[in-house]
């Protein structure tokens, strides 16, 4: 990823379960979407309904395209996904505005409904994936590990379900910050002045929502509190500590945000990444703000392109779309079932950032509100 896109995030663990609604192919033929005995894509909920994985794959090689939005290659590892996906269907994905927002898929599905242009799958932070099922957006669909995902982490009527994710963590250029903070409290030091950014607005990123929601937990806030978390980054504008320049691996190069708050794999994959430039990039999760979210898979209801979009989510939580998660540090919403399994890449599960405690995950509610809150009051706090 030559730019990070805002996207989204949670403490100990955020997610979200719930979404819902019909199916309607539109944008591809009547043919294009069904398997050889003639079993529609565009209403299926199983792979099963379509005859099995292979009758899947040939409905989907006959579409020939996935277009998917906001899928960043060097985020979470989709520039491997995205080739072993290529490679192994022989089916073109098209990734439209890559560095975009999960409120960007949002708009794309309700905008251009009914298009050819419209996105087949969305990657959505949690609270942005429970709206677009509370608007009816979502296409229900059980990949084949579907049940070994966390109940708390997927739709009870597979309208969506987490896939990878990650704690919000400090990263940090030691090069130019002399002692890098490992706290939420440490961010508030002199020392830090114009240094500190987030990966986009909160109203937008997920991982910037993340972020706001962890300064809250450090701070005397909780799952349905959210306040004292935009109190904090109001005082740390205030106090000239943070820079509304949203972080990306180029503001990073350049010394412009040289403390950057975000998702611990998009931070442990700059650590490699900057390694042959030069840059000793370290990464902390805050001892006083532990919080994870996952981010969700979805089909569009409306998908252009409906097999290739559910092949697409079996590729993405099959044991080799999960390890590959899992090299790019991000942790896979099916990893203790494969670790039970045997199939968990053992090597680069060793490789995660270290995280004390058991991750807890605020309700939908608890989002909702959170979110809410955010829209009305992040403009004036951080802007006074």
């Amino acid at each position: 990823m030559t730019v990070l896109p805002p996207r989204t995030a949670v403490l100990t663990g955020v997610l979200a379960v719930s979404a819902a609604l019909a199916l309607s192919a539109c944008g591809a033929s009547p043919d294009a979407s069904t398997g050889p005995d003639d079993k529609d894509a565009a209403t299926a909920s199983t792979a099963k309904a379509v005859g099995g994985i292979d009758a899947l794959a040939e409905a989907a090689k006959k579409e020939g395209t996935l277009h998917a939005m906001a899928l960043p290659r060097n985020w979470a590892n989709y520039g491997a996904l995205i080739d072993g996906f290529e490679k192994k269907y022989g089916i073109k994905i098209e990734v439209e505005n890559p560095n975009g927002a999960s409120q960007d898929e949002i708009n794309a599905v309700t905008s251009r409904k009914g298009q050819d242009r419209a996105p087949d799958v969305l990657d959505l932070g949690s609270s942005f994936a429970q709206s677009a099922a509370q608007r009816g957006l979502l296409a229900p669909y059980m990949v084949a590990g579907f049940t070994d995902i966390p109940d708390a982490q997927r739709d009870s009527i597979a309208r969506w379900a987490n896939d990878y994710g990650g704690y919000i963590s400090f990263g940090c250029d030691a090069r130019r910050v002399r002692t890098c903070p490992t706290s939420f409290k440490d961010l508030l030091k002199p020392q830090y002045k114009g240094q500190i950014a987030l990966n986009g607005t909160p109203t937008k990123s997920g991982s910037a929502f993340g972020a706001v929601y962890a300064a809250a937990l450090a701070s005397g806030g909780s799952f349905d509190d959210i306040q004292p978390g935009i109190d904090f980054f109001a005082k740390l504008k205030k106090i000239g500590n943070y820079t509304p320049v949203p972080s990306t691996p180029a503001t990073i190069a350049k010394g412009e945000t040289p403390i950057s708050i975000d998702w611990d794999y998009l931070n442990a994959g700059y650590t490699d990444a900057f390694k042959s430039k030069g840059l000793d990039w370290t990464v902390t999760v805050p001892s006083d703000g532990k919080f994870s979210q996952y981010y969700s898979q979805a089909i569009n209801t409306d998908a252009p392109h409906p097999a290739a979009a559910r092949l697409w989510l079996e590729y993405l939580y099959s044991a080799e779309g999960q390890n590959l998660r899992l090299k790019g540090y991000a942790r896979p919403a099916l990893m203790t079932a494969m670790k039970k399994a045997g199939t968990l890449d053992k090597a680069a599960a060793a490789k995660l950032p270290k995280v004390s405690g058991t991750p807890r995950f605020p309700s939908e509610y608890q989002q909702d509100s959170a979110k809410t809150s955010i829209t009305q009051n992040w403009g004036d706090a951080v802007s006074k």
